[in-house]
């Protein structure tokens, strides 16, 4: 299993917006083949501060999903609203 923590800080100007988009791309991201899970999760004590957890079955999928249009569509439409670059740290899962 291919896991990938995108951690991401948005302005807060865009913080609902933000919130839209990543809500369309989490929809259509949970139904492509290889995906286990795509949980988008939100810092307790920052609302600006996100977590994006994709789990996928191999690397392959991955890989596949950056090339998605809906994901092509949200890296668009969210960049200029980070306050920082996002930040995306792979793991190998070991329990599915």
């Amino acid at each position: 299993m291919h896991v990938t923590l995108v951690y991401v800080k948005v302005k807060l100007e865009h913080l609902d917006d933000f919130v839209e988009a990543t809500r369309a791309n989490h929809l259509a991201s949970i139904q492509e083949p290889g995906n286990l899970r795509f949980d988008v999760i939100q810092e307790e004590t920052d609302p600006t501060s996100f977590v994006l957890y994709e789990a996928y079955k191999s690397d392959a999928d991955a890989r596949a999903h950056k090339e998605t249009e809906h994901y092509l569509q949200w890296r668009e439409a969210v960049a200029d609203w980070m306050a920082e670059p996002r930040k995306g740290v792979a793991h190998s899962g070991i329990f599915l």
